[in-house]
């Protein structure tokens, strides 16, 4: 069981509270986890990556076990800790302005 942490405003578009639970069958890896999370709620499609390149929008980051995994390739495996949902994969909403 992977758990994901969401920021409040795409914990709104999907309706849910607190941390999401997700199942991902084979490698644990930012696009398998990310797959689940859209599949599981539409709504945040588009939200965290490009609809067509399926690229991390600029302003949200990924973290794994307190590490900006933002630049990775979404194919590189998640730590064990992930995988084994012992801590959670975060996304981050950055905060632009002055």
């Amino acid at each position: 069981m992977i758990r994901v942490e969401l920021p409040q405003h795409l914990r709104t578009l999907a309706h849910v509270e607190g941390e999401v639970q997700l199942e991902i069958q084979g490698a644990v890896t930012q696009r398998s986890v990310l797959d689940a999370l859209e599949a599981r709620y539409p709504a945040l499609c588009g939200t965290m990556r490009d609809h067509v390149t399926l690229k991390r929008r600029p302003f949200i980051r990924f973290f794994a076990c307190e590490e900006d995994v933002s630049h990775e390739s979404p194919d590189a495996p998640l730590p064990d800790a992930v995988a084994k949902g012992a801590e959670p994969f975060l996304v981050v909403g950055a905060i632009a302005g002055g």
